[in-house]
């Protein structure tokens, strides 16, 4: 068996996983999470219950900024890159996805990654809205919510 084939079967093992885990395709519905990003995630942190809020993971997951404060004056750094790599590079790059390709006029986060780009560097926004799914994804799986672009969060039975 070569490599090409070894790499397709372990793809549709995890996406054959990720089809039967309902929290998985609960997470599968938040812009920028797919298949491999749901199921790394639900490996990394089970059910969330690590961490008491969204913010928390996403600190814990390292796309925070860095803070630094000196004479009254706040400045942002660069993230904190803790927690786990691959899966923070998985949000990471679905929010740069999420951003390329999102109708801006129709999503919800449309307007803001468009002001945010006007004032940040294309890295920054990718990396914010990686925090913003990253905070989704871990309330989603927390409190076992389904993910809707507009209005309330249906609960999960």
């Amino acid at each position: 068996m070569n490599f090409n084939n070894q790499i397709a079967e372990l793809q549709q093992q995890i996406e054959t996983i990720a089809e039967q885990d309902e929290a998985c395709q609960r997470l599968m519905e938040i812009p920028g999470i797919g298949p491999l990003a749901s199921t790394l995630m639900l490996a990394a942190v089970g059910n969330g219950s690590a961490s008491r809020r969204g913010r928390d993971f996403s600190a814990w997951l390292g796309i925070v900024p860095a803070h630094a404060s000196a004479g009254g004056k706040s400045r942002l750094l660069g993230i904190s890159k803790q927690g786990n790599k691959y899966l923070r590079q998985l949000f990471v790059h679905g929010g740069r996805s999420c951003k390329t390709h999102m109708n801006r006029e129709k999503h919800p986060f449309g307007e803001w990654v468009t002001a945010l780009e006007k004032r940040s560097h294309s890295n920054f926004v990718s990396v914010a809205l990686a925090n913003k799914i990253a905070r989704i994804a871990w309330s989603v799986v927390a409190r076992g919510e389904r993910y809707r672009a507009h209005g309330p969060v249906a609960q999960v039975a």
